[in-house]
Order: structure tokens, then C-alpha cells, then sequence
């Protein structure tokens, strides 16, 4: 191998609850529109065809609990909640039942976005890049392994911002369920570990301000919460 002109970029990694070790991040997929009451209240439609994608770079994993500096370049910092799901085993173009059991580990996640940015890609046909991909933009909280987690669909799904209830939703209520998400995706990429995939938000997303901290949780799931600072 050859010598590197310099140092490697660190592997980031999300805590798993009673493994002993962290999950390596190796890509991050976002699902986008993937609950209706959110579609509606961005002003799109849902496309029930096939769920659509967008990517988060590793580098943007930051762990729960953390304090993060209000971001540069946005006036419209926005939260989203979501349901994470972490791959355990190498899936390609898997049925169901494949996609279903290639899932290692469940998490709560916060997709941060610069929405004006993100907006004004959308409007221009552009990709939305710098609304979602950029430093410390996914919070993640320790993942549970699957086989600890109850059937996915009843548990609640739900954000405060200094203590004010912001999103309150179910699982049940996503568009593209789990085990559907795996399975398509499968289809574009050879999934494997390190994969993580953070299923979409409900609706009542909205802005946070430095000083604000935000908590988000679902059912059976550990808790996750960041702290925004004033700008750098």
C-alpha cells in the first residue's frame, strides 16, 4: 500500500447498547418524504411509487448529547426526528424477509438541515447537499440491536425544543416501512454493515436558535438530544 500524502480521515461511530463496541459509520442514506403529515406541511405531494433518497457523509455523525454552534450560512436551522436503522449483514437486491433480517440495530436520530438552503436547491432543481450534508448535521443516540426491539409500527415517535412538544407522531405512520426501505435501497447499492439509514420525519418540523436544546425519543428506544451554541 502506499504511503498517504496525509493522516486518513477518522472512522466515526455510533455507541450499541450491551455490545462493548461502537457501530462504524460507513454511508449515511436519508429517506426523504416518508410520512404524509410532513409532505403536506412542506408543501409537496408524496411519491408513493418508490421511496427517494438523499446521503449524509460520515463525517457528519455526532453523537447525542452533544453542544454544536449554530451552522454557518442558513437563517432557518431546522430539526427533524427519525427513526434510524443500522445494517448488519451484505444485502443485495433482497426480497422482504432478507431486507428484513439484514437490520442489526434500531436508534433515534436527528437530521439537522439547513431549510432555507435545502428550499431554494429544491426550488432551482438543484441537490439538496448543502441543506443536508454538512458538519455534525446527524445526531444519533446509542443504537438498540434489533433483536431487543418489538415489532416496528406502535411505538411513538416524538421531539421537544425546551420542553415544548414539537412532533408527536407513529411509526405506523411511515409511508415506506422498514423492511420496504432496505429492500429497495438494496436494489441501487450492496449494502452491508456500516450502512445506516435514517427513515424520515413526521411532521412539525421547525427552527432552533442558540440556546435552544432539543430531545427527541421513540418507544422502546434510547433518548436523543443536542445542544445548539451560539454561531462560531
Amino acid at each position: 500500500m502506499s504511503d498517504l500524502l496525509f493522516d486518513a480521515p477518522k472512522t466515526h461511530s455510533i455507541p450499541v447498547e450491551g455490545a462493548g463496541a461502537d457501530y462504524p459509520v460507513h454511508r449515511i442514506f436519508c429517506v426523504g418524504r416518508n410520512y404524509a403529515a410532513h409532505a403536506k406541511e412542506m408543501g409537496v405531494e408524496v411519491d408513493r411509487e418508490a421511496p427517494f433518497y438523499f446521503t449524509k457523509t460520515p463525517s457528519a455523525t455526532t453523537p447525542s448529547g452533544a453542544e454544536i454552534p449554530y451552522p454557518p450560512g442558513t437563517e432557518n436551522y431546522h430539526y427533524e426526528m427519525e427513526l434510524v436503522l443500522a445494517i448488519g449483514k451484505p444485502v443485495f437486491r433482497a426480497d422482504l424477509k432478507t431486507a428484513a433480517e439484514a437490520i442489526f440495530a434500531y436508534g433515534c436520530g436527528l437530521d439537522m438541515t439547513r431549510r432555507d438552503l435545502q428550499l431554494v436547491a429544491r426550488e432551482k432543481g438543484r441537490p439538496w447537499d448543502l441543506g443536508k450534508d454538512f458538519e455534525q448535521s446527524g445526531v444519533f443516540a446509542p443504537l438498540i440491536k434489533a433483536e431487543h426491539v418489538s415489532e416496528i409500527g406502535p411505538q411513538r415517535i416524538f421531539l421537544e425544543v425546551n420542553g415544548a412538544v414539537k412532533q408527536d407522531a407513529h411509526l405506523s405512520d411511515l409511508i415506506w416501512k422498514v423492511d420496504e426501505i432496505v429492500s429497495d435501497l438494496s436494489k441501487f447499492y450492496h449494502l452491508g454493515p456500516g450502512d445506516v439509514i435514517m427513515t424520515g420525519t413526521p411532521a412539525g418540523v421547525g427552527p432552533v436558535s442558540a440556546g435552544d436544546k432539543i430531545i427527541g425519543g421513540i418507544d422502546g428506544l434510547g433518548m436523543v438530544s443536542l445542544s445548539i451554541t451560539a454561531a462560531e
